[in-house]
């Protein structure tokens, strides 16, 4: 990691323009960037967890739905 200390007698704009291009040029804000966005891959045993959950969901409104329980709005075309 690359250290910025501020010289005896420089200004600020010149430290900040120094600074910014010391963080372009060493690609840290650029990695940082790109992973802030990435989600990580569910594990096995939350995909099966997941599944289950919206199997038992899909079949108690496929019961509700046939009973007639099933409110029109949220019943599929």
């Amino acid at each position: 990691m690359a250290d910025f200390k501020r010289k005896p007698g420089e200004s600020f704009e010149s430290f900040l323009r120094k600074f910014k291009k010391g963080l372009k040029n060493g690609k840290r804000l650029e990695k940082a960037r790109a992973q802030q966005h990435l989600k990580p891959k569910k594990t096995k045993q939350a995909q099966k967890k997941y599944a289950l959950t919206s199997l038992e969901l899909s079949k108690k409104n496929e019961y509700l739905r046939k009973t007639g329980k099933l409110p029109e709005s949220t019943m599929r075309s």
